[in-house]
C-alpha cells in the first residue's frame, strides 16, 4: 500500500473566498479522480496534515469527514485511512490524437521497439550479455568510495585510453586520450561540438538526404543547414563549394552514408579535406557504423587522412552494442582539447562511471573485438539472404515489396533505393521498419 503525500495536493489559496476545509476537500477529490490517488491508497491523516499545512485540526477532520460522506474514503482506524478500495473515479476524457495527412506511420530516430530493419538497432538478440554480466558484477564488486564520486566529466580514464587503442588499429586514427570525450550520445556530441567551435549565424554543409535529427539540434542553436546533394560517391564536395564556399563546418557519414548507404571515395575525401584547410572549416565525421562493412575491409577513417587537425571524428556504442547504453565519444584536434575542456566543464555532467568501467573491460578483454567480428559475419549473411524475416503474406503488394526488397539486396547498394512511401506504410502494416528516403530529403 502507497501512503499519499500532502505535497500530492496542490497548495490552498489562502486569498480564496471558499473556505479551506472545502479546498482541502476539492483537492483530494481530485487527485482521486485523476488517478494520482489509487484505490487502496493510504493519505495523511488529520494530524500529519494539521502540522503539515498549518491549520486547526477540526477543518482536515471536517474535510475528511466530507470526502467520506460521499465514498471517496474510508477510516481503518490504527490502519489509517485510504482510499475507497474498489472505488471507479470517473476519469476526464482525452482529447483525442491529431491524425497525420501523409498516411504513413511516423518512423522515430529513438525506436522503442524492435523490429526487422530498424535503423540504429543492432542485433540485439546476438548480444554477449552472460559476459556482459559477468563484467558487470565484478565492476560492481570492485568498486570503492572513490568511486561513487561525481564521474570525470571528460570520461573515464581508463576507457578513454582504450578507445584510443581500439581507434588506432580498427580505423587508423593516431590520438592520446586526452582528446577523446565521452559523451552520451550523437546529440550531445553535435551539441559539445557547436558550443565549442560555432555561432549562431554560422552555416553548416550537411547531407541530403542525411540525418534529420542533425539539421533539427542545429535550427535549435541558430546554425544554418546548407544542403548538399549525395551521390554514388557520397557528398558532392563540388556542389557544397558552389552554394556555401564559406561553411564554417560540414557534417559527413564517409564509411556508410546515412541513408543511402554509399562510401565517400578517395577523391571526394581529400577535396573535402583540402576545402576544409583552405577555409579553416570543420569537418565532423559522424562514423555511426563503420566497423560494420560486409564486402570489405572496413575503411580507413577521414580522420586519418587528416594532416591539418580539421577533422572531428564522432564515434557511439549505442548503434554498435547497445542503445540503452547512451554511450559515445569524440575525438577533437589537439590543438582544441583545451577549448573542449572548457565548455564541457560548463556544459557536461559525465556518464555513469559504472557504465564507462564495464564497456572498458569489455574492449581491454577482447570482447568488443570478438562481438564486432560475430556482427559483421551475422549482418553478412542476413545481407545475402533474400526472405524478409518475419514477414508472411500472399498478396500481389507483397510481391511486389519482395521483389523491390531482392533488387534491393542482391545490388549491393542503396543508392538507387529511393523508398518509396507506400512501401514504408505497406512494411509498418507488417511489422517491418523503413524510413522513406523521401522524408529524408531537403527540397
Amino acid at each position: 500500500m502507497t501512503v499519499a503525500k500532502a505535497s500530492k495536493i496542490s497548495p490552498l489559496d489562502r486569498t480564496a473566498a471558499e473556505p479551506f476545509y472545502r479546498q482541502i476537500y476539492d483537492r483530494f477529490r481530485g487527485a482521486i479522480a485523476s488517478g494520482l490517488l489509487k484505490p487502496g491508497d493510504r493519505i495523511p491523516s488529520a494530524r500529519a496534515l494539521t502540522k503539515e499545512l498549518g491549520l486547526a485540526r477540526g477543518t482536515i477532520e471536517a474535510a475528511y469527514s466530507l470526502l467520506a460522506a460521499e465514498g471517496y474514503i474510508q477510516a481503518r482506524g490504527q490502519a489509517g485511512t485510504i482510499v475507497t478500495p474498489g472505488l471507479k473515479p470517473r476519469m476526464p476524457i482525452a482529447a483525442p490524437m491529431p491524425q497525420s495527412n501523409s498516411g504513413i506511420a511516423a518512423a522515430s530516430f529513438r525506436p522503442d521497439s524492435i523490429l526487422p530493419f530498424q535503423m540504429g538497432l543492432p542485433a540485439l538478440d546476438m548480444f554477449p550479455r552472460k559476459i556482459w554480466a559477468r563484467l558487470g558484477a565484478r565492476c560492481v564488486r570492485a568498486m570503492q568510495p572513490s568511486d561513487m564520486v561525481h564521474p570525470s566529466i571528460y570520461g573515464l580514464p581508463v576507457l578513454r585510453a582504450e578507445i584510443a587503442a581500439y581507434l588506432q588499429v580498427s580505423r587508423g586514427i593516431n590520438c592520446s586520450p586526452s582528446q577523446i570525450f565521452v559523451t552520451s550520445g550523437y546529440r550531445h556530441t553535435i551539441e559539445l561540438i557547436a558550443h565549442s567551435l560555432l555561432k549562431v549565424g554560422d552555416r553548416v554543409w550537411l547531407e541530403n538526404p542525411g540525418y534529420p535529427p542533425t539539421r533539427e539540434l542545429l535550427g535549435h542553436m541558430h546554425i544554418a543547414a546548407v544542403s548538399v546533394p549525395v551521390d554514388r560517391e557520397g557528398m558532392v564536395i563540388s556542389d557544397g563549394i558552389k552554394v556555401a564556399p564559406r561553411a564554417r563546418a560540414a557534417v559527413v557519414t564517409p564509411a556508410h552514408q546515412s541513408p543511402l548507404c554509399v562510401s565517400l571515395s578517395l577523391p571526394r575525401r581529400l577535396a573535402l579535406l583540402d576545402w576544409a584547410a583552405r577555409n579553416n572549416a570543420w569537418i565532423i565525421e559522424d562514423d555511426y557504423d563503420g566497423e560494420y562493412r560486409y564486402v570489405s575491409r572496413p575503411l580507413p577513417a577521414l580522420k586519418s587522412l587528416d594532416r591539418d587537425g580539421r577533422v572531428l571524428y564522432a564515434g557511439t556504442f549505442s548503434k554498435v552494442l547497445l542503445p540503452s547504453l547512451r554511450l559515445a565519444y569524440l575525438v577533437v584536434p589537439e590543438t582544441q582539447v583545451e577549448r573542449f575542456e572548457q565548455i564541457t566543464q560548463v556544459f557536461a555532467a559525465g556518464s555513469p562511471e559504472l557504465t564507462q568501467a564495464i564497456v572498458a573491460a569489455f574492449i581491454k578483454e577482447g570482447h568488443f573485438a570478438r562481438h564486432i567480428q560475430r556482427m559483421r559475419k551475422l549482418w553478412s549473411r542476413r545481407t545475402e539472404d533474400n526472405s524478409i524475416p518475419h514477414v508472411t503474406s500472399t498478396t500481389s503488394e507483397m510481391g511486389h515489396f519482395r521483389k523491390w526488397w531482392r533488387n534491393a539486396v542482391m545490388s549491393g547498394r542503396c543508392d538507387h533505393v529511393l523508398v518509396d512511401p507506400r512501401i514504408q506504410t505497406f512494411a509498418v502494416r507488417r511489422y517491418v521498419i523503413f524510413l522513406a528516403v523521401s522524408s529524408r530529403m531537403e527540397r
